[in-house]
């Protein structure tokens, strides 16, 4: 096996975020693969090569294990601590378990260590929607890059006609006893790497991992309702397992896109709709167009002033899960007319004559009253 550093092998900067990695890892995959060199005993050396890498360095806790200690925090005795493998990075559960496991009769995935196989990693999806599309639900295609059962091997990690083999090391538990002072600490099997078996000989396509990268495309009902935020679970889409394990679950988030009209907060709709000098001042409806594409007439009493709001009963947003439908609130926003006809302009002059006599805006004349009334206390 080529031992050389994990991102050298391919070839990225140690900061190269996990979009790069896969991109140079597809590239070269590709071109060491041993399909396209047949015989070439260096180029399948290569290809695991970047295999091993890639598999390390896609993980965060491997990854960060390597960055720390290199290669070593993988092998027995690495990492300046006795040693340890990836599976003792997983948070301080892990630590108790390995400790008291024995104490507590309980050994940590015994299932999986008896058939070798390890869940796959779950996935996130990003997914952007309108307002509109939130409101109805949307039957939506994703492409995804993901890890799939390998069909050359069916997922097991061995060559057609070959089996794998139980680990010597462990027995097949997957852990190994190691002393620490007073403790009997169990960790993971240095020799198999936790799985409890060995593939003598792997299978070629998937480097023993028992999955291959591939794009596929799945159809996602998206329920009418989501919000801002919404996961969503989709049970068994995401990773394949390695070496026939259970296949991790696809998480899609959802980004609402904001709307040039309404706002919401939960199922309650709110929008400010211009509504003329007019119809506030003398009364009258306005139909306002919902989601649904159907109008909603709003009665609007004469007098209304302006930032006044009004609630519409059941036309807001359904709730997720069919639980019942919120309420559309609209919000009053006097339009002030702009452009005037000679007429209009006469009238409105004539108007505003007559306004002081008939106190038709008690709340701006008592406002100037009690301004001069403030003004004389002062200068007096």
């Amino acid at each position: 096996m080529i031992d050389m550093d994990y991102y050298e092998l391919l070839e990225v900067d140690r900061s190269a975020d996990d979009k790069v990695l896969k991109s140079a890892y597809r590239r070269l995959a590709v071109q060491y693969h041993p399909d396209k060199n047949p015989g070439d005993k260096q180029s399948e050396d290569r290809f695991k090569a970047i295999s091993e890498a890639y598999d390390c360095l896609k993980d965060p806790q491997k990854r960060a294990a390597y960055d720390r200690f290199g290669k070593a925090a993988f092998q027995n005795g690495g990492g300046g601590g006795g040693g340890f493998s990836p599976d003792d990075l997983g948070g301080f559960s892990d630590i108790f378990e390995n400790i008291f496991g024995d104490f507590m009769g309980r050994q940590r995935g015994g299932q999986q260590r008896q058939n070798g196989g390890q869940r796959g990693n779950d996935l996130r999806y990003d997914l952007e929607m309108t307002y509109e599309e939130a409101f109805t639900g949307k039957d939506t295609e994703l492409v995804l890059d993901v890890s799939v059962s390998c069909s050359h091997c069916s997922g097991k990690g061995a060559k057609p006609g070959t089996s794998a083999k139980t680990c010597h090391g462990c027995n097949g538990r997957g852990q190994v006893r190691m002393s620490q002072g007073l403790f009997v600490v169990e960790r993971a099997c240095p020799t198999c790497r936790g799985a409890g078996q060995i593939i003598p000989d792997p299978c070629n396509p998937c480097n023993g991992q028992g999955r291959v990268e591939q794009r596929k495309t799945l159809n996602v009902k998206v329920p009418a309702g989501v919000d801002d935020g919404t996961r969503i679970r989709v049970s068994g889409e995401g990773e394949a397992g390695m070496r026939g394990g259970p296949t991790g679950d696809l998480y899609l988030f959802v980004n609402l896109k904001p709307h040039p009209i309404f706002k919401r907060d939960g199922t309650t709709l709110f929008a400010a709709v211009p509504v003329s000098l007019t119809t506030v001042a003398l009364g009258g409806e306005i139909d306002v167009l919902c989601l649904d594409r159907q109008t909603c007439p709003v009665r609007i009493p004469a007098g209304t002033q302006s930032g006044k709001q009004f609630r519409v009963r059941g036309r807001g947003f359904p709730a997720l899960n069919g639980g019942g439908t919120g309420d559309l609130v609209i919000q009053v926003d006097v339009e002030t007319p702009t452009k005037l006809s000679a007429r209009q302009r006469e009238l409105l002059e004539e108007f505003q004559a007559l306004e002081a006599e008939a106190g038709s805006c008690p709340k701006s004349t008592g406002f100037f009253a009690r301004l001069k009334e403030a003004w004389d206390a002062v200068t007096e």
